[in-house]
This record gives structure tokens, C-alpha cells and sequence, in this order.
């Protein structure tokens, strides 16, 4: 694990994001709809980190979800609001530029 991973409290590699993504990872951008309006990865949906909770069914079997925003911050909280609600399937990706360079 490197110290970016281990900043982001992750350990996903570019090669498994690539992966998850090719087996049909949910993409959620979770920054606001104006930033997500400046551009994001092909296909993702923007759901904002504070509309997160209230969005649960839309996550509901998605075989993984892969959560992203401009710094990792954001989509850190995004990942444990879905894990505290019984999602086991999520993934920090990151910065959003960083899921888009793999899709």
C-alpha cells in the first residue's frame, strides 16, 4: 500500500478499479451537481455525499459501487455512510479524474 492509498484509507489498486469497473461497478460521483457538471467518468451518477443516506435504494444490487469526488474526502465519508447501512460492496475510488482515466 502506498501513502496515497494510505491517506485515502484504501488499497485499491488501478488495476482492480479497472476491473470492478469493466464487471459493471455502480460509478458515483458524490460531489455537488455543480462540480459534477464541469465534467465526471463516463456513466457515472451524481449522487451528493449529503443526499447519500437518503438514496440507499438506489444502491440496493449493484454487484459493487465504486464512490469518487475531487480529493477522496468526500467519497471516504460516502463509503462508510454505505458500509454503516449494510453495504459491503463499496469502493473509495478516489479523485474523480482518477475513475475517469480508467473508464
Amino acid at each position: 500500500m502506498g501513502f496515497f492509498d494510505f491517506l485515502m484509507g484504501s488499497s485499491t489498486s488501478s488495476e482492480e478499479l479497472t476491473k470492478l469497473i469493466q464487471d459493471g461497478a455502480m460509478l458515483v460521483d458524490v460531489r455537488s451537481p455543480g462540480e459534477f457538471s464541469t465534467g465526471s467518468a463516463k456513466g457515472a451518477v451524481n449522487i451528493p455525499l449529503d443526499r447519500i443516506g437518503n438514496s440507499l435504494e438506489k444502491f440496493k444490487n449493484k454487484s459493487h459501487i465504486i464512490v469518487f469526488c475531487r480529493s477522496g474526502n468526500r467519497s471516504g465519508q460516502a463509503k462508510s455512510i454505505l458500509e454503516r447501512n449494510g453495504f459491503t460492496n463499496v469502493t473509495n475510488g478516489g479523485t474523480w479524474d482518477q475513475v475517469a482515466a480508467l473508464v
